[in-house]
C-alpha cells in the first residue's frame, strides 16, 4: 500500500522533467484529484492553478475574499504585504482579464502565500513572472524555510538552488 510521503515542514522540493506528474502529485495531496491507490490527500493542504481559470471577470480583491472564506487562518496582514511587494495594489480592483499573465499568477500567488493552510502547494511559481517578483517570492520561500509546523512544495522542473530544501522529492513519469 503506497502512502502519500510525509511532508515534514519547511521547503520541499518536487522536481521533474515534463510530464513526470508534478502538477498532478500536489492536485493528489489537495484531494484536487481522486488519489493513487493506497494514497490519502492532506487534510489541510491548498494548491490553486495559477492560471485562475475561469476567473476572468474576478478582481484580484474578490479572488481573495473567497480564500479568506476557505482559509480561516488566513492573514490579511500578509495579503496586504504581498500586494505591495508584488507591485499589485494598483490592480487589485480590476478583472483578471485585465491584467497580464505575470499580475494574474500574482494574484493567485498571493492567495496561496496568505492561506495559512498546513501544507501550501506551488506549481511553477516563477513560471510568467518578473525579476524583482520572483526575487520577492523567493525571499518569501527561504523565509518560510525553517518553518516549524508548515509545509511548501514547489513544483518545477528542478530545486531553485538558492533556496534550502527540507527535501527534494523527484518525480520520474510513473506517478
Amino acid at each position: 500500500m503506497r502512502n502519500t510521503p510525509s511532508i515534514p515542514p519547511g521547503l520541499i522540493a518536487v522536481t521533474g522533467d515534463e510530464g513526470s506528474g508534478k502538477t498532478n502529485f500536489l492536485r493528489r495531496l489537495c484531494g484536487e484529484l481522486p488519489p493513487l491507490p493506497g494514497e490519502l490527500p492532506h487534510p489541510d493542504a491548498h494548491w490553486l492553478d495559477l492560471s485562475l481559470p475561469g476567473l476572468d471577470a474576478q478582481t484580484a480583491l474578490q479572488i481573495w475574499a473567497e480564500q479568506r472564506l476557505r482559509y480561516p487562518r488566513w492573514s490579511a496582514e500578509l495579503q496586504q504585504e504581498l500586494a505591495q511587494a508584488l507591485l499589485l495594489l494598483a490592480h487589485q480592483d480590476k478583472p483578471l482579464y485585465m491584467l497580464s499573465t505575470g499580475s494574474r499568477r500574482k494574484v493567485a500567488l498571493i492567495g496561496l502565500l496568505a492561506c495559512g493552510a498546513t501544507v501550501t502547494c506551488l506549481d511553477q511559481p516563477y513560471a510568467a513572472l518578473d525579476m524583482a517578483s520572483i526575487q520577492q517570492v523567493r525571499g518569501f520561500l527561504q523565509d518560510m524555510a525553517d518553518h516549524s509546523s508548515r509545509s511548501w512544495l514547489v513544483a518545477d522542473y528542478e530545486a531553485d538552488p538558492r533556496l534550502t530544501w527540507s527535501q527534494v522529492i523527484a518525480l520520474d513519469g510513473n506517478r
